[in-house]
């Protein structure tokens, strides 16, 4: 948590004040909604969308935000917030960051209503400040993440899928949102600017970079975030196991289809596709790919000139690759 906090420091004024403007930002007249709300307010994650926001704003504008600043940060949690509520009804989960889901305790239609509740927030805190340029970033990070998820479910059914097509998959699944949320940060600032493209590409670089260390969790270690094996039990296609299913015999390759289909619950046979995985060089081709993501990203901010922002940018996206969970 240490580095968290180091990349936190250059905004951690404006990220206080964002706090207390996002949860006003939820306030409904209707109690059962505000019990909810609050509820999800106290159980926030590290917050690293908002931190891209206004790293990126104060690296562009002499260090200095504006109210668009904290609109546009309050949106993208208001919104993603909305598609985390409902990906838990989605995914039937009972837990999110070890406390209990939205839908576990108030069950899934109310968990719905209230996914829909803060995404009509998020568009009306856009559309009452006449934030147009800010709403239309949100609105296409939204529709590719759902695109995304179906395009994943739509591959996932036949076990197809080619290294081009899960590129396109975390790009909009994972990516996007990152990507939001720098350009976000620096529409906020320097609005119609050649320096809102860089950072969206910044950012998509950077979720590439995340996503995949997420499926190289997979297959680590017992103390990381997830157990192992999780992927492979969900049918799920990540680049170490398409990048050995490339690099196999045709038996060999049968043999990884049939056990992610119909053995995926089979301890054992989980262990050995993950065995299978390190043994045809999946998890260092996937490594590499990710450094390539990492260093992209670092090459974009270093046309920039020194700052703390810049600094805590380039630590964020060393975080990404570097982290235990």
């Amino acid at each position: 948590m240490k580095i968290v906090a180091q990349i936190k420091e250059p905004v951690y004024q404006e990220m206080e004040l964002f706090e207390s403007k996002f949860r006003d930002s939820m306030s409904s007249k209707v109690a059962l909604l505000n019990r909810i709300t609050h509820y999800i307010v106290n159980r926030k994650g590290k917050q690293m969308r908002p931190m891209f926001v206004f790293l990126t704003a104060k690296l562009l504008n002499n260090g200095e935000v504006n109210e668009r600043t904290y609109r546009g940060a309050a949106v993208i949690e208001l919104i993603h917030t909305a598609t985390l509520v409902h990906d838990d009804v989605v995914d039937e989960s009972n837990k999110r960051r070890g406390f209990f889901s939205i839908n576990a305790l108030w069950k899934n239609k109310i968990a719905v209503l209230v996914g829909d509740y803060l995404l009509s927030k998020g568009l009306l805190l856009s559309i009452d400040n006449e934030d147009f340029d800010l709403l239309k970033i949100i609105s296409v990070a939204v529709r590719e993440m759902s695109e995304g998820e179906l395009l994943q479910i739509e591959k996932a059914r036949r076990l197809d899928i080619t290294e081009e097509v899960y590129y396109e998959i975390i790009r909009q699944k994972t990516a996007t949102l990152i990507a939001a949320c720098c350009s976000l940060g620096a529409s906020s600032v320097k609005p119609e600017s050649a320096d809102v493209e860089t950072f969206r590409k910044f950012g998509e670089l950077c979720g590439m970079a995340f996503q995949i260390k997420d499926d190289l969790f997979d297959y680590g270690a017992k103390q990381i975030g997830k157990p192992t094996g999780i992927d492979i039990k969900e049918q799920k296609m990540t680049l170490p196991l398409i990048y050995a299913l490339n690099h196999c015999t045709k038996k060999e390759k049968s043999w990884v289809i049939n056990s992610i289909k119909n053995h995926n619950k089979d301890k054992k046979r989980v262990k050995e596709v993950i065995a299978f995985v390190k043994d045809k060089g999946g998890l260092d081709y996937a490594v590499t790919k990710m450094l390539q993501y990492r260093d992209q990203a670092l090459e974009l901010l270093s046309m920039y000139p020194e700052s703390d922002y810049k600094s805590a940018l380039e630590l964020m996206v060393n975080y990404v690759v570097d982290r235990k969970k």
